[in-house]
C-alpha cells in the first residue's frame, strides 16, 4: 500500500472483499482488487461452500454462505469499526429469490431481504413496501452516521464486480481505478427519451443540474434524445429497454444506467440491455433491477448521484444515497472510485521506516488540508490494516458561533453541546428560517449542507448575496467551520411546468378548455369538444395539446409548449396526462397563469388558476452553505503504548479524515519494529525469490528464539492458514492454487507460554500461471501464459546433455507472450524460466 493516496469516504481499509473459493476467476479478481486498492489481507473473505451458480440463491443460501460468514468474520477479525463496503468478486449469485420475492444480493447486504406487499397491476414485484425505504438516501452523510433504519444487521455499501469473463472484469477494474484524483470535466448527459414508461426520471434532472452548477460543475446537462452513442462521457442516465454503447463511451470513474425492467439480469438473456453493458463501455458503476419493478422512480438512481460524486463521495456512497427503494436493484462496479476527492498531504518525517519502538512512543505527524473549506477533523491509527486508536479528534465545539449574512441581515447560530455536522446544519437552517420574513430565503438541511432558496420571484440570484463564517464565540477554541458555495445565489436553467390530468370516458358534448395569461397580460383560450360517440379522453387531450403547440400566440419566448403526453386508456384507465412548459427558463418566465376547465363529466387537476410552478423548488435561485469541523493543519501528538501490540514487524497507517460528511481520507504509512520483550522469531520461505507458480506448494518455516512457545500461526490473504502448538519451530505448507493468482503476503504470529507475542516480517509471493509452452504455425511461434510486468528467460539448446543457454530476456506486456523461432534445420529444444 502506498502512502499519501486519497480515497473519499473510504479506502481499502474499509472494504471487505468476498471471493467464491470454488471459482478461480473470482479468487484472482479479488486478489487483484486487494492489490490495486490496498486491501489488508484479513479483509478478504473466502466463501467456501457455494457451487450453485452465479445468478440465483435462496435467502437461506444467501445467509448460510455469505451473510453469516461475513458478519462472523467482521466480528472475529476486529473489523466492526472499519468495514463499510463489500466488494463481491464475480461468480457469486446476484439475485436472492423466495418465490415472488426477489431482491438483489447487494441490497440484501445493504439493509436485509425485503418482501413484497400487495401486488400492483397483478405483479407482486411491482409493490413498494414501506420496509424497503432507504433512510440513507439523500442524507449526505457517511453510512456510519446514517445507517438505514430498516437494516436488521450490519449495513454494507455492497457492489458486485463482474463480467461474462475474467478478462472483462479485470478491464473494468483497471479502468475504474484510473479515476483517482482526476477531477473529470467530461460531460454527463441526463437523457429524456421518447419512451414514456422509461423516461420518468426526467423530473429529477433539473435538480441535479442545478446542484452541480451551484458548486461550479457545469458538465451535467439534460437533453431530449434516444441516442446513447457518445464518447468521452463521465455519465449517462437514460431510459430505454435496449441501447447501443461505444466500447470507449466512458472515462474512468463514470456512472451510467438505464431505467428499464431487467437491467440487473446481467447474466441472463432478458431481451433488454443489461447494466453490465455500461461497465463494458468504460463506466465504473451501474445499476439495474433483477426483477420487474414497474417504473417507480424510487427504485432507480436519482440523477443527483452526480452531485454527490462531485462533492467527493465515493461511487458506492453516491449511488446508494440516490436510490430511495433499492431492494430489487443490483449495484455493480468499483465502490471506492472517487475522482473528485480532494487530496490533503501528510508529513511523518519524525518516524522513519524501520524504526524500532519500545514502551510508550510519541507519534508526531502533521496533516495539511487540501483547501480552507475542507478542514481535517480526525486522525486514526491503523496497525497492519486494522483500526487501533483514534489519535486526535476535533468535532464542533460548543459555544462556537456560525454566522450568515443574507442580503444584509445577519443570522447567528450558537453550536450546542455534543453537536455533529448534521445537527449544526439542521440548527442553522432552523435559525435561518426564523428570519425568512426579513431575508425571503428558505433553508433546507441535508447532512452537513444547507440548501438556500430565494423566495423573491423577480429578484435575480445575483442580487441575493450571502457570506458565511464561524467565530470562537464563548468556547475556548474554534473548530467549527461554515462556508458558502458562492457569494451570490445562482439562477436556474430549468423551465417551469404544470402537469395536467383529465379523467373519465367522454360523452358527446364534453369539452376541455385551457386558458393562459402571459406575463404581459395577454390572454389566450383554447378548447376542444367531443363530437363523436365512443371517443377517449386521450384523444381529446391529444387534440388540446396539438392546439397549444400550434397556437401562434404561444410560440414566442413568453409562450408555452405542451409535451409528455401519456394516455392511460390502453392500460385500462380512462385518464390522460400532459405537461405545459414555459418556453423560457427561469422563475419569472414560469409566472404564466394557466386554468384548465372541463365539462362536469371530465374531472381534472389541477383546480383553479396556477403559475407553471409544479417544480418551484427547481426554479428558485439557489445557493449552498457547508458546515465542517477541524483545522487546516492537523497536528497529531499521540502517545502510542506499543506494549498493547505484538513485538516484531508492523505497518502503521495514519489516516486523517476531512471534517465534512464526505470524510475524504489522507493516508501515510510507516514500517516499524516493536521490541518490548526478548521474544523474537524468523520466517523462511521456499521457493526462493518473489514469484511462485500456481501449481507449487509454498513452504514456510517459523523458528522462535526460545522453546517455551505456546502457538505459532501463519497468516496470508484471507486470514489464518495454519497453526502449530507447543513447538518452537513450525513448518507450514500452503497450496498456491488455494490462494489463486495474485500478490500475497505471509507473516506469522508467535505466542509464548507467558502470553508474549511476536509478529515476523512479511514475505511476499506473486502467484503466477504455470508455464505451459505451445508451438504452432509456420514459421513456428512459441507462446506461454504470463503475468504482465514479469520477466522471463527464454532458453534453448540443440543438445540436452550440454545444458540450456538464455537466448532472450522478455518482459511480458500481455497475458500471453509469443516468440517467433528462426529455424536452422537442426533440432532445437526450448524452455522458459521466470526471472527470480
Amino acid at each position: 500500500m502506498s502512502g499519501n493516496r486519497i480515497w473519499a469516504g473510504g479506502s481499502g481499509l474499509n472494504v471487505i472483499v468476498v471471493v467464491n473459493q470454488n471459482s478461480a476467476n473470482s479468487v484472482q479478481l479479488g486478489n487483484d482488487y486487494c492489490e490495486l486498492r490496498g486491501v489488508p489481507p484479513q479483509n478478504l473473505l473466502r466463501m467456501t461452500t457455494w457451487a450453485g451458480g452465479s445468478i440465483n440463491w435462496s435467502p437461506a443460501d444467501f445467509q448460510t454462505n455469505l451473510l453469516d460468514p461475513l458478519l462472523a468474520m467482521v466480528a472475529a477479525r476486529g473489523l466492526t469499526n472499519q468495514a463499510n463496503f463489500v466488494l463481491l468478486s464475480m461468480d457469486i449469485p446476484y439475485r436472492v429469490m423466495d418465490g415472488d420475492n426477489q431482491n438483489s444480493t447487494t441490497s440484501a447486504l445493504f439493509y436485509g431481504f425485503k418482501t413484497n406487499t400487495a401486488p400492483v397491476a397483478g405483479i407482486d414485484s411491482c409493490s413498494l413496501p414501506d420496509a424497503s425505504s432507504n433512510s440513507y438516501a439523500y442524507s449526505e452523510l457517511s453510512i456510519r452516521q446514517a445507517t438505514p433504519n430498516t437494516a436488521v444487521t450490519n449495513s454494507f455499501l455492497a457492489m458486485m464486480l463482474t463480467d461474462t469473463n475474467l478478462a472483462g472484469a479485470e478491464r473494468i477494474l483497471r479502468h475504474s481505478v484510473l479515476a483517482d484524483n482526476t477531477w473529470p470535466t467530461q460531460n454527463v448527459y441526463l437523457a429524456k427519451t421518447t419512451d414514456p414508461a422509461r423516461n420518468v426520471r426526467f423530473v429529477e434532472f433539473d435538480n441535479s443540474v442545478f446542484e452541480n452548477q451551484v458548486i461550479g460543475n457545469y458538465a451535467v446537462s439534460r437533453m431530449d434524445t434516444n441516442s446513447t452513442l457518445f464518447t468521452n462521457l463521465f455519465g449517462l442516465l437514460t431510459g430505454l429497454g435496449g441501447l447501443p454503447l461505444y466500447p470507449d463511451a466512458f472515462v474512468p470513474g463514470a456512472v451510467g444506467d438505464s431505467l428499464t425492467s431487467f437491467g440487473g439480469q446481467i447474466l441472463e438473456n432478458s431481451g433488454q440491455t443489461p447494466s453490465l453493458a455500461f461497465l463494458e463501455a468504460g463506466a465504473a458503476g451501474s445499476y439495474g433491477t433483477v426483477v420487474e419493478p414497474c417504473n417507480y422512480t424510487q427504485k432507480f438512481p436519482d440523477a443527483v448521484d452526480y452531485f454527490y460524486q462531485a462533492r467527493g463521495f465515493s461511487l458506492a456512497e453516491a449511488y446508494y444515497q440516490s436510490v430511495l427503494n433499492p431492494f430489487e436493484g443490483l449495484f455493480i462496479g468499483e465502490p471506492l472510485v472517487a475522482p473528485f476527492a480532494r487530496p490533503g498531504s501528510a508529513d511523518w518525517s519524525s518516524l522513519t521506516n524501520g524504526a524500532v519502538l519500545t514502551g510508550t512512543t510519541l507519534l508526531n505527524l502533521n496533516f495539511s488540508a487540501a483547501a480552507t473549506n475542507l478542514p481535517l477533523a480526525q486522525a486514526d491509527l491503523f496497525v497492519d490494516g486494522t483500526f487501533f486508536k483514534t489519535m486526535t479528534n476535533l468535532p464542533p465545539v460548543a459555544g462556537n458561533v456560525l454566522s450568515v449574512v443574507l442580503k444584509g441581515t445577519t443570522i447567528n447560530y450558537s453550536v450546542p453541546a455534543n453537536a455533529t455536522l448534521a445537527t449544526n446544519a439542521a440548527g442553522l437552517a432552523e435559525a435561518l428560517n426564523a428570519q425568512t420574513g426579513l431575508t425571503h430565503v428558505k433553508a433546507l438541511p441535508a447532512g452537513d449542507r444547507v440548501e438556500l432558496q430565494s423566495l423573491d420571484v423577480f429578484v435575480p440570484g445575483s442580487n441575493v448575496t450571502v457570506s458565511a463564517g464561524a467565530t470562537i464565540g464563548l468556547a475556548t477554541g474554534l473548530t467549527t467551520r461554515l462556508t458558502a458555495a458562492r457569494p451570490a445565489f445562482l439562477d436556474t436553467v430549468a423551465k417551469g411546468y404544470e402537469v395536467m390530468t383529465v379523467y373519465n370516458a367522454p360523452i358527446t358534448g364534453d369539452w376541455l378548455q385551457v386558458t393562459f395569461v402571459k406575463t404581459n397580460g395577454m390572454m389566450i383560450s383554447l378548447g376542444v369538444t367531443n363530437t363523436v360517440s365512443g371517443s377517449t379522453v386521450g384523444t381529446m387531450a391529444q387534440n388540446l395539446v396539438n392546439l397549444i403547440n400550434a397556437s401562434p400566440a404561444l410560440q414566442a419566448a413568453d409562450g408555452v409548449s405542451a409535451a409528455d403526453f401519456f394516455d392511460y386508456d390502453p392500460y385500462g384507465q380512462a385518464a390522460t396526462q400532459f405537461t405545459v412548459y414555459a418556453r423560457t427558463p427561469g422563475w419569472p418566465a414560469a409566472q404564466i397563469l394557466t386554468t384548465l376547465n372541463t365539462s362536469t363529466n371530465l374531472p381534472a387537476t389541477p383546480a383553479g388558476t396556477n403559475p407553471l410552478e409544479d417544480n418551484v423548488a427547481d426554479l428558485r435561485p439557489r445557493n449552498h452553505l457547508y458546515a465542517a469541523s477541524g483545522t487546516n493543519v492537523l497536528a497529531v501528538n499521540f502517545a502510542c503504548d506499543t506494549a498493547q501490540l505484538p513485538d516484531g514487524y508492523h505497518q502503521f497507517t495514519a489516516v486523517a479524515y476531512e471534517g465534512t460528511s464526505v470524510g475524504t481520507q489522507t493516508r501515510i504509512e510507516r514500517e516499524v519494529r516493536i521490541q518490548n520483550t526478548s521474544l523474537s522469531a524468523t520466517l523462511a520461505a521456499l521457493p526462493t525469490g518473489s514469484n511462485a507458480m500456481l501449481g507449487q506448494q509454498l513452504q514456510f518455516t517459523i523458528a522462535a528464539n526460545t522453546t517455551n512457545i505456546a502457538r505459532i500461526e501463519l497468516f496470508t490473504t484471507g486470514g489464518s492458514v495454519g497453526v502449530a502448538t507447543n513447538q518452537a519451530v513450525g513448518v507450514f505448507a500452503v497450496s498456491a492454487a488455494y490462494l489463486g493468482l495474485g500478490l500475497h503476503p505471509f507473516y506469522a504470529l508467535v505466542t509464548d507460554q507467558a502470553g508474549h507475542r511476536y509478529q515476523t516480517g512479511t514475505a511476499w509471493y506473486q502467484i503466477i500461471p504455470n508455464i505451459t509452452l505451445t508451438l504452432s504455425g509456420t514459421p513456428p511461434v512459441l507462446a506461454w501464459p504470463t503475468v504482465p510486468g514479469s520477466q522471463y528467460y527464454l532458453q534453448s539448446t540443440t543438445n540436452l546433455a550440454s545444458g540450456f543457454q538464455t537466448v532472450a530476456t522478455i518482459t511480458a506486456t500481455n497475458p500471453v507472450v509469443s516468440w517467433s523461432i528462426t529455424t536452422t534445420g537442426n533440432a532445437c529444444f526450448y524452455r522458459v524460466q521466470l526471472a527470480p
